[in-house]
């Protein structure tokens, strides 16, 4: 077995606890912890201040808990992916590493960057040692009867289930304290030039600690309510732990354990709340399998290659609109205003808001995939894109293109008394409850509210009659 120093590179697994890459690395000798900072590159991949912020905390908080197992974190700065072959092979060789150690990712740009890591260390005789974590199964494990990827969720989940097992749950502890390695200190992380950001650290904790307090605390007091309070903006019912599993700070293992614990063992039934929620960390898993299977949705292209053919509408000022929670549609406008207030929308709103842009106003889907990812601080691609197309019609298990939500029903029904409204769009928190969901000419001229910018039923047609023009 080798005994050498062993160099473990931290990407979207911003963790200690249950790292497969660190586990198994500090199994064969030493361990040296590294991280590649390349704010420019993961911008040019769309994401905003807000993700760069709390993975930038997120490195922080885990080197301090890799310090207090005497590993040090070094830091590459690089502005692309490109150079970070070289840049690795560098520092191993300055370390005296014998191998390095990752857990995969599953984007495009991410696969071709390991690629070429792995070949420069083979090419030097170096060994390379990576890891199925992110996900239960590798991408390619899970494939339907004729042998193609799954793009439709409801069978990849019954074959997920099937075939779950003991070895794909077994949650790996971190390291035992090493001994300190002489010379080898701590890099300093640089400063992060991110002015747009408007998370805070008070609500967005970074590192696993904060990671594990918020699943326990959604699971003794909000999850046995899930499946009932998910769908309501207004309530706090959801986990909260998107941006945490985004970023690698927890694992699915730890949820979905700690969620079968409480659900005694049971994955797919037993408690519907549970079973609900657990179901949703498999859909991450979905997504990022669809990244592999199907490599055109990493570029910016429909799944279903027919809606290449979509003539959507090129409008700047109504993107502007919607952007700026200006609709004249309540509930679309308080989600818009969420986002770029917190950083963060609530997922029933997320597909309110996509379909109403996507079918509504028939713009295109990348645009509003685009300002999503700039401003969440839970986006991720894989996730991100298939919601999109979900709503757009376009994707995998996509919604049907005849599926158009009502923005005001949903408003209506998900927020019956408009509390969510009056929060996020304040010059209707004055107006009766029951008028905040479609305030009349008159109550919009009072409050200073726009007029909704296009008719439901008219939007509905136009919709329905360029989706049945692909056919």
């Amino acid at each position: 077995m080798t005994t050498g120093r062993q160099l473990v590179w931290f990407r979207t697994d911003l963790r200690c606890e249950d790292n497969t890459a660190l586990y198994h690395a500090a199994q064969r000798g030493p361990v040296i912890g590294v991280a590649c900072w390349t704010p420019q590159q993961w911008r040019q991949h769309g994401h905003g201040d807000n993700k760069l912020d709390f993975w930038h905390r997120g490195v922080r908080a885990l080197s301090e808990r890799l310090g207090r197992l005497n590993i040090a974190l070094k830091i590459i700065e690089a502005e692309s992916f490109d150079t970070l072959p070289d840049r690795l092979l560098e520092l191993a060789d300055t370390l005296n590493c014998d191998a390095l150690h990752f857990n995969d990712e599953y984007g495009l740009n991410e696969r071709r960057r390991d690629q070429h890591v792995s070949g420069l260390f083979r090419d030097h005789e170096r060994e390379v040692h990576r890891y199925t974590d992110q996900v239960a199964f590798t991408p390619g494990e899970l494939k339907t009867g004729d042998g193609n990827y799954y793009s439709v969720f409801t069978p990849f989940y019954k074959s997920w289930l099937k075939n779950i097992g003991a070895d794909q749950l077994q949650q790996f502890d971190a390291p035992e304290r090493q001994t300190v390695l002489d010379g080898i200190d701590c890099d300093a992380l640089p400063e992060l030039s991110a002015d747009n950001a408007v998370i805070s650290a008070d609500d967005w904790p970074a590192g696993e600690e904060a990671a594990q307090d918020r699943l326990a605390r959604f699971l003794q007091k909000r999850a046995h309510h899930y499946e009932q309070g998910r769908d309501y903006p207004a309530m706090t019912a959801t986990s909260g732990l998107s941006a945490w599993l985004a970023l690698g700070m927890i694992s699915w293992r730890q949820c979905i354990n700690a969620a079968a614990a409480r659900n005694g063992g049971h994955l797919g039934d037993g408690d519907s709340n549970l079973q609900s929620w657990i179901s949703e960390i498999v859909w991450r898993e979905f997504y990022q399998h669809v990244l592999v299977g199907f490599p055109r949705v990493n570029c910016h292209q429909p799944f279903q290659e027919h809606t290449r053919a979509m003539k959507w509408r090129d409008s700047d000022d109504e993107f502007q609109r919607w952007c700026e929670g200006r609709t004249g549609y309540p509930l679309v406008d308080a989600a818009m205003r969420q986002l770029i207030t917190t950083g963060w929308m609530h997922n029933r709103l997320r597909m309110v808001t996509a379909m109403f842009l996507s079918k509504h106003l028939l713009i295109d889907w990348r645009r509003g995939e685009v300002f999503f990812l700039k401003h969440l601080v839970d986006g991720e691609l894989g996730a991100n894109n298939g919601g999109w197309q979900w709503a757009a019609s376009t994707g995998t298990d996509a919604s049907p293109y005849f599926r158009i939500f009502n923005p005001t029903t949903q408003s209506r029904r998900f927020d019956p008394e408009g509390t969510f409204i009056a929060e996020f769009v304040p010059e209707l928190a004055g107006v009766a409850a029951k008028k905040r969901h479609a305030p009349d000419a008159a109550t919009c001229q009072q409050s200073d509210y726009p007029a909704p910018m296009v008719d439901h039923r008219a939007a509905r047609e136009r919709a329905l009659e360029a989706f049945k023009a692909l056919s």
